[in-house]
């Protein structure tokens, strides 16, 4: 797996990272550590966390398997910040506060004294700059190595990215966000906007919670996504008929190259210009090596026929 660099940053990271969305809820421990295991020994490094991930377990589920694969082996990304509310759940929150409760007991649940990048994640009832704030005490005291934004938007990047270079903040090193076949919206301003500025994309749900893979063309399979009440809301939005032929494009491209539709659609992602890394998700070991079977670039015709069908 090869590695890249974030921007103009020198931060390196796999190209392809590992999510923990089901972690601790559909995927048990030790499909996690096989699943760690797998990716690590493939060349990954790039681990991808949020406070909510897993109902809040993921978090103690790569603590505990952290020192299976060495800490200097995982760079953590910490997505966002979350209080724990009186009915016992994680409640995503910006406030300044909140964001550093919600690291200093992530630190201590994973066992480590830093993460290696810090995603703000926006709020609209919390400033703007209260959040970044957060992430500038964080990153001066050591408790993150580098910081970035999540979902905040083309105008609130560039702000971050602005207000950093004019002072001595924290300089935001990668934004993430959704990007696949079926969805580009970031090409309109926050991609070419994020590479002018030099900062490093992560994109998050390649495969469109799973649709690219072409699973959900003629029915919905007992045990994806799809059918699970509290992942269902990650694939509805792409299986309106106006994906089915972009999906439909990804399966005939899959069929003349022998290759799945799955390794299509996460190529294209993952040599898209200005991508970092594309992130997945698997719940299961198998799906993980389904993912790391594939990669070899797409042809340059193909590619070209994938762009022109699912532009927006």
């Amino acid at each position: 797996m090869r590695i890249r660099r974030c921007g103009y940053s020198g931060l390196a990271v796999s190209e392809l990272g590992l999510g923990t969305l089901t972690w601790g809820r559909d995927t048990e421990v030790h499909e996690a550590e096989a699943m760690l295991t797998g990716f690590v020994t493939a060349g990954g490094n790039l681990l991808e966390l949020s406070p909510t991930h897993g109902d809040g377990q993921a978090v103690d589920v790569l603590g505990s398997l952290l020192p299976v694969v060495g800490r200097h082996r995982a760079t953590i990304v910490w997505r966002g910040a979350a209080r724990l509310g009186h009915d016992g759940r994680w409640h995503t929150s910006a406030a300044r506060g909140d964001m550093l409760a919600c690291l200093d007991d992530a630190l201590e649940r994973l066992g480590t004294d830093h993460v290696d990048v810090w995603l703000a994640a926006p709020d609209p009832g919390t400033p703007l700059e209260e959040t970044l704030s957060a992430l500038d005490v964080a990153w001066r005291s050591g408790r993150t190595r580098y910081v970035g934004t999540t979902h905040l938007g083309t105008w609130d990047t560039a702000t971050a990215t602005a207000r950093a270079r004019g002072g001595a903040h924290a300089v935001p090193v990668l934004v993430e966000e959704s990007y696949s076949l079926l969805d580009r919206r970031i090409e309109a301003e926050l991609l070419p906007g994020a590479v002018a500025g030099g900062l490093g994309l992560l994109a998050h749900s390649p495969l469109a919670g799973g649709v690219l893979t072409g699973k959900y063309r003629r029915s919905t399979p007992p045990d994806s996504r799809a059918a699970s009440p509290h992942l269902r809301q990650l694939v509805d939005p792409y299986l309106g008929p106006r994906h089915a032929g972009v999906v439909e494009a990804v399966v005939r491209a899959a069929e003349g190259l022998g290759r799945t539709p799955l390794d299509v659609a996460l190529t294209w992602v993952r040599d898209a210009p200005g991508v970092t890394a594309a992130v997945v998700g698997p719940r299961t070991a198998r799906q993980l090596d389904q993912v790391l079977e594939g990669g070899e670039a797409l042809p340059a015709q193909i590619r070209q026929v994938l762009d022109e069908v699912s532009r927006v």
